[in-house]
């Protein structure tokens, strides 16, 4: 019930500043939400703020402070440290693609892709959409899946769709 609740309050604080945030970029529109304050002082430490309100266009898969919160917080931790500032940047732009993919492009790039998809994400590496059970997935480089629980949410410079797992590179 309670993860219910949040993805019914993600979704609904988002579809009533998604008209409000238009001229916002992605980075603004997380700003403005407090489901996403951990994304935003992760993206400080890996000093991603600048790049990510670019002109873009970019697509951001964007963890909720839930997804973040499945990861140890001594890991977690860490990784915020200036120290590790390039390991983060790698997870984080693990989480954004070039150009600005919808939800109705993901599911056409599915319906070609007979249910999967692979994106190249800023990282160099790929991530995998999986269309399963009526859900989308995404499958990171380590097998691990993280549910699309938002689509559409807009930004001056691209799209968010929320994520309840971070998803990690090799």
């Amino acid at each position: 019930m309670k993860k219910l609740v949040l993805i019914l309050t993600i979704t609904m604080s988002l579809a009533l500043s998604q008209n409000a945030t238009a001229q916002e970029t992605i980075v603004d529109v997380a700003v403005g939400n407090e489901d996403f304050s951990t994304l935003v002082t992760a993206l400080k430490a890996a000093d991603l703020v600048g790049a990510l309100q670019g002109d873009g266009p970019f697509t951001v898969f964007a963890p909720t402070n839930d997804a973040f919160a499945k990861i140890d917080s001594k890991t977690l931790g860490s990784l915020l440290e200036a120290k590790n500032q390039k390991a983060l940047a790698n997870i984080l732009t693990y989480h954004v693609i070039s150009g600005n993919l919808n939800a109705t492009a993901v599911v056409d790039a599915l319906k070609k892709g007979n249910g999967t998809v692979e994106l190249k994400a800023l990282n160099g590496q790929v991530l995998t959409v999986i269309q399963k059970d009526g859900k989308i997935w995404l499958k990171d480089a380590m097998g691990n899946y993280s549910e699309i629980v938002a689509t559409d949410v807009m930004g001056s410079n691209g799209v968010i769709h929320v994520i309840n797992t971070v998803v990690m590179p090799k």
